[in-house]
């Protein structure tokens, strides 16, 4: 963990960030590491704490949405917010392969999941400039130019957390332990100089 960073509790935090912090902790029953550091701008956490308001109100249902920001936090290496949305997939009983994928970064089996998958990842690939075909896939399996934008929405506001709790080294809270993630090791070069890709640190949930 960076030491640049204060670990807040609600008492320290700037004033501003007091009563967002108060209904974090009602709603889980403690205040998340990652919220504690965050408190140090009460701009930024009360950004993402409206932004993802809002994102659950967008078009996208409830496991759509947790499809992308486990995509977002598995490819930013998030390893909080992997953790805690791999809890909220396994409290709605999502089946386990489907978690297992999306924690591993590989291709869903369902056809419509893994178009917004893709498609989430071509959005933040291209920064915005989805390529044809990865629209092609998107439309055709049932989504419309709304729930596009409403991607973006869910990008957004998954990029400030997951970015924020990079930068400040949040660590993993001890309720989230049995959800622990660690990103796969970077390829290493074989003898031949070929790449040799080693399997991800996926601990079983």
């Amino acid at each position: 963990m960076s030491t640049a960073f204060l670990h807040h509790r609600p008492e320290t935090a700037p004033p501003a960030s007091r009563s967002t912090m108060a209904a974090i902790e009602q709603k889980f029953g403690y205040v998340p590491a990652a919220v504690a550091l965050m408190a140090e701008s009460p701009e930024l956490l009360s950004a993402f704490t409206r932004a993802g308001a809002l994102f659950e109100r967008s078009s996208l249902d409830e496991l759509e949405r947790e499809v992308l920001v486990l995509t977002i936090a598995t490819r930013n290496e998030c390893h909080v917010c992997v953790a805690l949305h791999t809890a909220a997939l396994t409290r709605m009983g999502a089946p386990g392969h489907l978690v297992d994928a999306l924690r591993a970064g590989r291709p869903l089996t369902d056809p419509r999941l893994e178009a917004l998958r893709t498609f989430t990842l071509a959005v933040i690939d291209s920064a915005g400039a989805v390529p044809a075909d990865r629209w092609a896939t998107f439309t055709a399996a049932g989504f419309t130019t709304r729930h596009a934008l409403d991607v973006v929405l869910g990008v957004g506001t998954f990029t400030l957390s997951t970015l924020a709790n990079r930068l400040t080294g949040a660590e993993l809270d001890p309720p989230l332990a049995p959800f622990a993630w660690h990103p796969a090791p970077a390829p290493t070069p074989t003898p031949t100089g070929r790449m040799s890709h080693s399997v991800g640190q996926i601990d079983a949930v």
